[in-house]
């Protein structure tokens, strides 16, 4: 089976009638990117680990999984090629929209589950939702993601494995392993300080495209890093439905 068709087993399938009995009160959205992930990982990766995390999360929890928002803010990947992106006002717009909607039909708690580093704007998008009470959350968020590190026994950091590296290759490896393509073993890339990466994007740090190192995935971290994020999710969870 292709890498194309196995990612579509990321989307969900359930009907109105699963909503409809499930009543749900909180609705979880993946967002990702479409963007470059060096030669050893294709350009959904961060919608694709998006969508793992929120599967998970709808395993385990009863919340209604949405499909994800494949294209986001990756400006900082420049021209490479394949990359797209689409402005912060213009995610901005789409996650309200999405948000008006559900509140629509019934559903008034969104929770944001954001796989790529770059989408800024959703911390600014969820404070302004919650203003008057809590509407909207982001999951997860950078302690939960070193916590998950810790308890996986990674290796790297997550400064220095910023992108295509360990912890990235790892969720994918062990959830869909047919992602991942051979020569992750040798692809690691120190970028060392990145002051100007705001101006000057990635190509100013990488030339493969790599920040990290995926020499030192595996699927068993992959698989400890979910489970982290999983437990971590109650807390969000609890904070959104008070």
């Amino acid at each position: 089976m292709s890498a194309q068709r196995r990612a579509v087993n990321l989307l969900p399938t359930i009907t109105t009638i699963d909503v409809q009995q499930q009543s749900p009160g909180v609705a979880i959205l993946p967002v990702g990117s479409y963007e470059q992930h060096g030669s050893h990982l294709p350009l959904i990766t961060d919608t694709a680990i998006a969508c793992i995390i929120t599967r998970e999360l709808a395993a385990a929890y009863s919340v209604l999984a949405l499909p994800p928002v494949t294209i986001a803010c990756s400006h900082e990947h420049g021209t490479w090629p394949g990359t797209v992106s689409i402005s912060a006002r213009t995610l901005h717009n789409v996650i309200t929209d999405i948000a008006g909607s559900l509140e629509a039909s019934g559903i008034r708690k969104l929770m944001l589950v954001n796989a790529h580093g770059g989408n800024y704007v959703l911390q600014n998008i969820a404070q302004e939702a919650s203003v008057a009470g809590p509407r909207m959350g982001l999951f997860p968020q950078s302690r939960e993601w070193k916590r998950a590190r810790e308890r996986a026994g990674l290796q790297s950091n997550s400064y220095d494995d910023m992108h295509a590296g360990e912890i990235e290759t790892s969720i994918l490896l062990h959830s869909e392993p047919s992602l991942v393509r051979p020569g992750y073993e040798t692809a690691d890339h120190d970028g060392g300080e990145r002051a100007f990466l705001l101006t000057k994007g990635m190509k100013a740090y990488t030339e493969t495209g790599v920040i990290g190192f995926p020499s030192y995935a595996t699927a068993d971290k992959g698989k400890a890093v979910l489970a982290s994020l999983v437990e971590d999710f109650a807390e969000h969870l609890q904070a959104l439905e008070s």
